[in-house]
């Protein structure tokens, strides 16, 4: 891996962390963990999925985006900056996963938004071991954001679904979302500002949801490969998120352009 050299204001420790931030969100994706790890290729998975399954996962994975913004808007717990439960989280959606492997495609409108909430929680909880205050409004959004995130696939140009592009095209509802929320006492879950972050987060957290539901589709997998396929889905966001939120934590003390600018000149194994 080569570095750049060290600006004046980042430390080595911080450089050290934008590394880390980088190899996270630039990983192979969701597929290739499922590939490496259950050894079943994806394809064989779509082929076995009913007609009219990308119409269901479609709305399974907006719903549980939906379900998790009320979790967003309500309060997530303190301020003060803590080690995050990771392994926690996992356990609770591996269990969620094994339920709903036993159902297949079937069980995704129950069972995904059970697994999405618990993933915003991990999310959260991520955020403010990172030292963000997860009471602030832009900080919810921000963990909303990362279900967009490394959503990797055959389908992605390599340039859109890079980690700065994603955030761009987020930027403008990420921003509505969090005023909304900042403006208002009483918060409308159809508001029009909240509706649209929604709406532009489920279309790429749509394609993780789809790889997910096309390995659970292999028949032998079964429960306990539900399981995996969920601790797994849990951990390519918990990744997500400490390397998002290692970003954030950096921009915030020296500026977005400075940020950037370090982390695209990060030269990280394809």
């Amino acid at each position: 891996m080569e570095l750049p050299p060290i600006l004046p204001n980042l430390t080595t420790p911080e450089l050290g962390d934008l590394v880390r931030a980088k190899t996270l969100l630039e990983n192979p994706g969701f597929t290739a963990r499922l590939a490496g790890k259950l050894g079943k290729p994806i394809e064989r998975g779509f082929k076995l999925l009913p007609s009219g399954w990308q119409g269901i996962v479609n709305k399974a994975a907006k719903a549980s985006l939906t379900t998790a913004l009320s979790a967003a808007v309500t309060t997530m717990g303190s301020k003060q900056p803590r080690r995050a439960s990771e392994r926690f989280h996992k356990m609770l959606v591996g269990a969620s996963g094994g339920l709903g492997g036993l159902f297949g495609l079937a069980s995704l409108p129950v069972e995904l938004p059970v697994s999405t909430t618990i993933m915003l929680r991990s999310i959260a909880d991520i955020a403010r071991s990172e030292g963000h205050d997860i009471r602030s409004p832009l900080t919810r959004m921000s963990c909303l954001e990362v279900f967009a995130l490394g959503s990797k696939s055959s389908v992605d140009d390599a340039a859109e679904g890079s980690y700065w592009a994603v955030r761009a095209a987020l930027a403008k509802a990420v921003s509505e979302a969090a005023t909304y929320l900042a403006e208002k006492t009483v918060i409308e879950e159809s508001a029009p500002a909240l509706l649209r972050l929604v709406t532009a987060i489920a279309g790429r957290f749509g394609v993780v949801v789809s790889e997910q539901a096309a390995a659970k589709a292999v028949p032998i997998i079964g429960a306990a490969g539900g399981a995996t396929i969920n601790v797994l889905f849990m951990a390519h966001f918990q990744d997500m998120a400490r390397g998002h939120f290692i970003v954030r934590r950096l921009e915030a003390k020296y500026g977005t352009q400075l940020i950037r600018e370090v982390y695209e000149s990060i030269a990280i194994p394809v």
